[in-house]
């Protein structure tokens, strides 16, 4: 049955049917109770009942597309600190089984034991031999191919779910494997963290809006070896804060990689790139770090970002790890979500983060996931790259 519904109509509202250009006025209920009516001025709103009956069979398609969404039903109750709200997300995507794969692949619990294991025992940070450098590298090589593809594909209306397929699928035809993918149950081949999400975004149903950010970090694991780097991208027109964020982001991250050499303590990273948010009005999230990359996603050294800390441990030739300054417009602190993966600014303010695997070397660094055709020593600022 219809409902009547003036106050929910648009003023320029025309009836769904196929074919019919008469103005609507009664709105599906099913349509009113998703939500659609305020969302879609056309869809759900027809000219009388005789014309909903006869379109039913097309119509109630937009139901299914609706409810993926709904938000989940375990954030019931849960207090939002900002305006996102996730959606449902599609199946686990596969990957073939001639792919070699990291040991938290097919653990029942995604643990990696090896992980485990090196924190059990390792204490140093490994310099890698030449060898295992050029296993490395070409990790980075595809790692930085696949996030120029998914980048290319940010748009206004594009889905996050969208972006995870073409990660996964341009990981898998590289012969590499997603290393997200399972790692501690993280059920996606990607991270996607849109607004004030501050990392391990999980890609659902919802579409990027016009004035969006959203931060893409690809990992990809190759012939025994991780890279793993992260851009953000400006969604449409996004408004000054926000560009003025995420260019803090990058210049804090390009401030730290400046100072990458043998010699460097690492815990001078965090005082530098404090250095540059604080003068941007910004914050850095202290939750999260950077990281010891090659056979394991996560090992020694440990990379904070913020000033004072207490990381352990000088730069040597042949260390191989990640700096990625998670920045903030408000506050520094985190909340996470209830799928226990998704960490927010606590105040709901916007986040940014950008990141690169890098190798020290004789003179400074390599930046193995660096831009094709840009310096591997160093990176400059264009927004260009990033708006979309």
């Amino acid at each position: 049955e219809f409902e009547n519904n003036e106050q929910e109509q648009k003023k320029v509202s025309i009836c769904e049917t196929t074919s019919c250009e008469k103005v609507a006025t009664m709105a599906c209920p099913t349509c009113i109770k998703l939500g659609i009516i305020a969302t879609y001025s056309q869809k759900g709103r027809f000219c009388s009942q005789s014309c909903f009956k006869s379109h039913w069979e097309i119509h109630k398609e937009v139901h299914k597309d609706a409810k993926k969404l709904t938000v989940p039903p375990e954030f019931k109750n849960f207090t939002f600190t900002g305006p996102l709200r996730p959606c449902h997300q599609s199946p686990r995507r596969v990957v073939p089984p001639e792919i070699s794969r990291p040991d938290y692949a097919d653990e029942p619990n995604g643990v990696s034991i090896s992980e485990q294991e090196d924190k059990r025992t390792n204490t140093t940070i490994k310099s890698y031999s030449p060898a295992e450098l050029a296993g490395i590298r070409e990790a980075c090589r595809i790692g930085r191919e696949v996030l120029d593809l998914a980048g290319r594909a940010v748009r206004v209306g594009v889905t996050c779910d969208e972006l995870d397929r073409i990660v996964h699928e341009a990981t898998v035809e590289r012969g590499a494997y997603p290393s997200p993918l399972n790692y501690y149950k993280f059920p996606k081949s990607v991270c996607t963290s849109v607004n004030e999400v501050i990392c391990h975004g999980i890609p659902d149903y919802r579409e990027l809006q016009d004035g969006d950010i959203v931060n893409i970090d690809v990992s990809v694991y190759l012939n025994g070896f991780h890279g793993d780097l992260n851009e953000t991208f400006l969604v449409g027109r996004v408004d000054e804060a926000s560009v003025n964020l995420v260019r803090c982001a990058y210049e804090s991250l390009a401030a730290a990689v400046a100072l990458v050499r043998p010699g460097t303590l690492y815990r001078e990273l965090g005082d530098e790139i404090s250095r540059v948010t604080q003068a941007a009005g910004c914050s850095v999230v202290t939750t999260y770090c950077g990281h010891g990359i090659g056979q394991l996603f996560h090992t020694v050294p440990n990379v904070p970002h913020y000033a004072k800390n207490k990381a352990k441990g000088s730069m040597e030739v042949g260390h191989i790890f990640t700096i990625e300054p998670m920045i903030n417009i408000g506050t520094y602190k985190d909340v996470l979500w209830p799928d226990n993966w998704t960490a927010v600014t606590k105040d709901g303010s916007r986040s940014s983060q950008f990141e690169h695997t890098m190798v020290v070397t004789e003179t400074g660094c390599e930046l193995l996931t660096a831009r094709v055709g840009e310096p591997k020593d160093k990176m400059v600022w264009s927004q260009e790259k990033f708006q979309r």
